[in-house]
């Protein structure tokens, strides 16, 4: 479940936690949206897709700096 604090740099990144039952993971998710309501609007319909993504990244350890890192389907 993304927890649904997330924030954005302005510039289509955003940054969003994920729940792991008691722990959180930090994610960000690269756009090419201009605004931040369109890149939001996106990471919602896609909720599911991005959840499933960074759970397998981060079990198999794929971080940058402790962050799961994403990037438009």
């Amino acid at each position: 479940m993304i927890v649904p604090r997330a924030k954005s740099d302005g510039k289509g990144t955003i940054t969003f936690t994920l729940a792991l039952g008691a722990a959180r993971q930090l994610c960000r998710l690269t756009t090419t949206f201009q605004t931040d309501k369109q890149a939001f609007s996106y990471l919602h319909k896609y909720r599911t897709q991005f959840e499933q993504i960074a759970r397998a990244r981060l079990a198999s350890g794929e971080l940058e700096d402790g962050i799961v890192v994403l990037t438009m389907l």
